[in-house]
């Protein structure tokens, strides 16, 4: 009896192990067929920072609907934060050999991720593609260094003066200024005591408080205007002169805005926020076009006046390009079919129609649609008129460093420094590091 029980307990073990064992084999031939099925379709891995929200879901739509129409690739986008958070996760996967397909940032990190040879050069595809001839000429000059192209862009912007015109009305200002001497006296006439108490409450301009980029940003165009480069003195000292006439006259506008009372400035690196504008505290503000679904919300009034001139007429290219990371022929391959995707008249449109950014593709800003857009928004004339002498911030691999040291003289400037004397420190401590960095380089 005790022998038969434990026959059938060793039969049941036996039965149990048999099917244990045949469920694992189906699952490993389950596991090795399944590549096998999908063989076929590459997947592409996007990191990106796209924000506003509502933008992701508009880069997503788009996507979508490339992955429809390439049923071999599949486009994966993963946002992995905003720009300034990027660097470090960038890095570390290209140290670890396990970087994304393709890549979205700011066309000023190209000189770093291609002295860490880690992006694929795309003039040899470029060239090669009808695409080119539509791409925007003035942004070339962000995609290109070392005779290589290194990015193409996903949309562009700059930055211009929105303006409030019922407190330019109020004011008896009837012509937007043109050049500085006529931006000094507009912002004058701005700043007044509306309320009787014999205090002013309202400015004619915000300034950005700040060394970070946004603050960089837009300052840089003043400094264009004002004939200012960021080029090298000679190729034996290859370090960018941030200490230039162009720089000294720009500083010196702000600070006499500053010192006349009629500018105040933004909270800390929050010089993008519009909330004085609004309240009508402030009459003007540089910004750019991503504002306009902000304030088609509000109840206030606004246009928008091109950036005053010195010497010429100067802006500077915004937006986010895309990067072709190094990973294998195959990949690449199935990546550059997107890049020309993106690049094309239909992305390019319902890109703008969705988020405010400026076509980078000609024949996307001459279609029916955009111009009917435009001419619902007037004022996005302004910043397309821009793009004609619009310059590029320098994508050299010390961007980061140049863009800190500006930044720092800008910001000190604001705080009531000489602005000579916070140029000289800053392009001695931009020189240092970039001699330094070279050195370790060596």
């Amino acid at each position: 009896m005790i022998l038969s029980k434990l026959s059938q307990a060793l039969k049941m073990q036996l039965k149990l192990a048999a099917c244990i064992l045949l469920i694992l084999n189906l699952l490993i031939l389950s596991g090795c067929e399944s590549p096998e099925k999908n063989s076929d379709k590459i997947k592409i891995t996007l990191w990106h920072g796209i924000n506003p929200p509502p933008n992701r879901d508009v880069f997503q739509t788009l996507t979508d609907k490339f992955n429809k129409t390439h049923p071999n690739i599949q486009i994966e986008p993963v946002y992995i934060g905003q720009p300034d958070q990027q660097l470090p996760k960038i890095l570390t996967a290209i140290v670890g050999n396990a970087p994304p397909d393709l890549l979205w940032n700011s066309a000023t990190i190209s000189g770093k991720l291609a002295e860490l040879n880690a992006i694929q050069p795309l003039e040899n595809w470029l060239n090669k593609s009808p695409r080119k001839a539509e791409i925007d000429p003035a942004l070339f000059e962000s995609m290109e260094l070392g005779g290589h192209t290194w990015s193409v862009p996903l949309g562009t912007n700059n930055t211009a003066i929105f303006y409030r015109p019922s407190l330019f009305k109020a004011a008896g200002i009837k012509e937007v200024p043109q050049n500085w001497a006529q931006l000094k006296q507009a912002a004058r006439s701005l700043t007044r005591d509306t309320n009787g108490d014999g205090r002013t409450d309202q400015h004619g301009i915000v300034l950005p408080l700040g060394k970070g980029e946004w603050t960089v940003f837009t300052w840089l165009p003043f400094m264009f205007t004002a004939g200012g480069e960021l080029k090298a003195a000679t190729p034996q000292t290859p370090v960018p002169q941030i200490d230039n006439p162009g720089s000294r006259a720009a500083l010196e506008l702000w600070r006499d805005l500053l010192k006349e009372g009629s500018a105040i400035l933004s909270a800390p690196e929050r010089g993008y926020e519009l909330d004085n504008f609004i309240a009508g505290k402030v009459a003007m503000q540089i910004t750019g076009p991503w504002t306009l679904a902000q304030l088609q919300q509000s109840p206030i009034d606004y246009a928008v006046m091109p950036i005053p001139a010195l010497k010429r007429p100067a802006a500077v290219v915004g937006g986010e390009n895309l990067f072709l990371m190094k990973t294998s022929p195959e990949r690449e391959r199935a990546a550059l079919k997107f890049l020309e995707y993106v690049l094309g008249e239909e992305f390019q449109t319902a890109w703008a129609l969705g988020t405010g950014y400026l076509p980078i593709n000609l024949k996307s800003r001459q279609s029916q649609a955009y111009q009917s857009f435009v001419e619902k928004n007037p004022v996005l004339r302004v910043f397309l008129e821009q793009m004609n002498s619009a310059r590029a911030r320098p994508i050299i691999s010390g961007y980061s460093r140049l863009s800190e040291n500006l930044g720092r003289a800008i910001e000190a400037t604001l705080l009531g420094r000489n602005p000579q004397d916070a140029l000289k420190e800053s392009q001695e401590r931009l020189t240092l590091t970039l001699d330094i960095a070279t050195a370790k380089g060596k």
